[in-house]
Parts: structure tokens; sequence; C-alpha cells
């Protein structure tokens, strides 16, 4: 079956300013950006030395001291793609000129009230402003989107995230100490995912938990999602998984009437080496047993993923589509839906000794 998961390209050349000079650039933005021939014309960051270090590993031209020195530099057509921590969105998007184009770091704002203030700014200051979602534009997601779009699989009635790993949050210093750790820095990507297939669901349940013997605010949640009689769609996280590569997993799962996906991700596995992803679909056929097969799909979620949600932008942009899949105005849903998994976790469920009494 020829499966179309790659992302469309802008059909014009958008030079790209970065701000942030963090490793998700590194890792991901730069290697994405080279890979899509995107061309970024320059970087800012507080610390001047990460930047230009930066600049000189993927060939930069241009070093700014400051965003306010990048935006008077800027060239025509011009697409900001701010990678910086939440806390200092709303000070560097009044610094950006009206009309921008401006793709935002997830996530958009560290609760709902930012995020509401991220949006008016947006749309005051009357940006194209998209929040970086990646995940849905990861290869074995777009490649699910297809087969399900085509109706292959028939009318989707479950979709489930399972993630049970171990995952190295000491090399995340700025992420560690997050009061909102779980859900608003990790779960979220399938919080938006989820919502990317099946929209707005009525209502959250939600559990996010501690681990009893680490300093972190969460590191395992459950997040189900009501979508009606039908409709089954949950999210299990737990990275405590400490006990070896042999019971982690880690893996997308779509059911519909007339077949199945399964997809691993496999970046999440011995994080931030990884594994290989694994793409695997059923389709069901009269009167023969079920079959699954495997494609193999080119890229993964680091960094491939990552063009996705630039391109998207720019082919907004510059007008060769009039979808922006992850506006501030979609994302601001997300958000939502996180803060009531958040209060949801907090009220708690009901009370089995009330029904006791």
């Amino acid at each position: 079956m020829d499966i179309k998961y790659k992302p469309k390209l802008p059909k014009t050349e958008q030079p790209i300013v970065i701000i942030g000079a963090g490793g998700i650039v590194a890792d991901a933005h730069l290697p994405a950006y080279k890979i899509a021939g995107f061309k970024v014309h320059g970087i800012v960051n507080r610390t001047k030395e990460r930047a230009e270090k930066l600049a000189l590993q993927f060939g930069i031209p241009n070093v700014y001291n400051s965003v306010a020195e990048a935006v008077e530099h800027a060239p025509e057509n011009v697409v900001y793609d701010l990678t910086i921590m939440p806390e200092q969105y709303i000070e560097t998007l009044k610094q950006l000129p009206n009309g921008s184009a401006v793709l935002i770091q997830k996530p958009m704002g560290d609760d709902f009230n930012q995020a509401k203030e991220i949006l008016a700014l947006c749309e005051e200051k009357n940006f194209k402003a998209a929040i970086n979602f990646q995940l849905r534009f990861a290869p074995f997601v777009s490649a699910a989107k297809y087969l399900i779009d085509k109706g292959l699989i028939g009318e989707l009635y479950d979709m489930e995230v399972r993630v049970t790993i171990k995952t190295p949050w000491e090399i995340f210093p700025h992420v560690i100490i997050h009061p909102r750790l779980e859900i608003q820095y990790h779960s979220i990507h399938y919080v938006d995912l989820i919502r990317s297939f099946l929209g707005n669901p009525e209502s959250i349940l939600a559990k996010t938990l501690k681990h009893p013997a680490k300093n972190l605010s969460s590191s395992r949640s459950t997040i189900l999602f009501d979508y009606g009689d039908t409709m089954h769609a949950v999210i299990n996280t737990n990275h405590d998984h400490e006990f070896g590569p042999e019971h982690q997993e880690s893996f997308i799962k779509w059911e519909g009437t007339k077949g199945a996906i399964k997809a691993k991700m496999g970046l999440l596995m011995d994080y931030p080496q990884g594994v290989p992803d694994q793409f695997e679909y059923c389709i069901l056929e009269d009167g023969k047993s079920p079959e699954w097969k495997t494609v193999q799909l080119e890229g993964s979620w680091f960094p491939e993923a990552f063009v996705g949600t630039m391109a998207n932008l720019m082919r907004y942009n510059e007008g060769s589509t009039d979808v922006l899949h992850t506006s501030v105005q979609d994302v601001i849903n997300t958000m939502a839906v996180v803060e009531s998994a958040y209060k949801s976790s907090d009220r708690g469920g009901v009370k089995v000794s009330e029904q006791l009494k």
C-alpha cells in the first residue's frame, strides 16, 4: 500500500530566525530544517555563546545580541521560531512585528491563564501563530491519519496511548522542577494528538501521581476522555519503569470497525538514544483470519516531525494551505483539556465509603 505520510513543503523560501538555543534546537529544530532545506537566517539567545556554538555547527550566518536586534535585521518573509521557556513568551512576542509568522514551542504557557494571554496577544498583533505540537506530524501519526481518513479501518472507536518507560528527567534541568511536570510537559503531546483525531471531549477524568522516592511533582498519569458511549480514548503514562527494557512500552493504538493500527514510538525507549519505531496495521477481510502488516517508514518523531509543524506554518503563511493545524486558536483547546485534567486530578473521584453508609 502506498501510504502518504511525508509533509508537504512550502513553495517559497521563508528565512527562519530562531529565538533560543537550548537542547531541543540542536537535537530537533536545526536537524529538521536541514533535512527540509529550510534556510535559517539567524539565531539569538540570552547566553550568546550557546547561539554562537549552534551557528558554527549548523552554518547559521547571523548571531544576534537581542531579540530587538534580530527583528531589526530580519529579512523579508521571515518566520520566527520561539524555542524559549513559556515564562518568556509574552515579553518576546511583544517585540515581534505585527502580522509576523511565529512558531512557538509547546506548551502554550505554563497554565491555562497564561495560554489565554498568549492567544489574546497573538490575535491583537495579528500573528500567524502556531504551537510546535510536532507529534501530529510524526511519520507514524501521519501514516495512521492517512489510513483512517481513507476509511480503511472503518469507524474509529478506540484510541490509546501507553507509555511505560524510564525517563531521564535530569537531562531537562529547566523542566524537572516544574510543579506540573508530567501532563504539562509530556502527556500534553498525547492530549493534543487525541484532540487532532477526535476533537474536543465532553469531559475529562484524570489522576496524575508522584513517585514515593523521587522529588518530582508527578511522573505517572492516567487521562480518560469522554466522547460518549462508544469512543474509548485513554492516556496511560509511567516514567518510573526502571526494571530494564523487557517490559517497557511506548505506543499509540487506533481501533476501528474494519481494522486497527499500532505505532511504536521508539524515541521514548532508552531516551535519548531511542530504539526503532514500528508501524503496523490490520484490515479485516471477509473469510480471512486477521493479519498484521508492517510498513517501514522513513524518519521518526525527532527530528522529522519538526519539519511538519514548520512546513505547515510556512505553507499557511504563503497561502498554499488555508489550514494551520496547530494554530494558537486550536491549541487553546488542548490547554483547556490539560487544565481540566489537573482539576479532575485535584478533586478526586466518587468516594466509595459514601456508598456504604
